[in-house]
């Protein structure tokens, strides 16, 4: 119910654009994301400052909104900031949503 009630709040805030915000307890990947879904960045979580790097230089940072429009052959072909981009598994999974 509490989600639900999110989901309705933010809706009505952003002006009936709908991000999809996960849940608090679950974690997930943009790996496991569905296509054709917007989401809002988490965090990019990973130890490689050079992989982060990239992804800022993208716009992929923590608050800023994603959607995953396909997946080729584990390239993940991601739309950010009215942008798309091709991005491999390992980029995918590091960005969390």
């Amino acid at each position: 119910m509490e989600n639900i009630m999110f989901s309705k709040i933010s809706e009505f805030l952003t002006g009936g654009e709908k991000a999809v915000e996960t849940s608090r307890n679950t974690v997930i990947n943009l790996a496991e994301a569905e296509t054709n879904t917007e989401y809002v960045i988490k965090e990019i979580k990973t130890d490689d400052e050079e992989l982060k790097k990239f992804l800022f230089t993208l716009g992929c940072y923590e608050g800023e909104t994603v959607t995953l429009i396909s997946i080729l052959a584990e390239n993940y072909v991601i739309n950010v900031k009215d942008s798309r981009y091709s991005i491999d598994k390992n980029l995918a999974e590091a960005i969390i949503i």
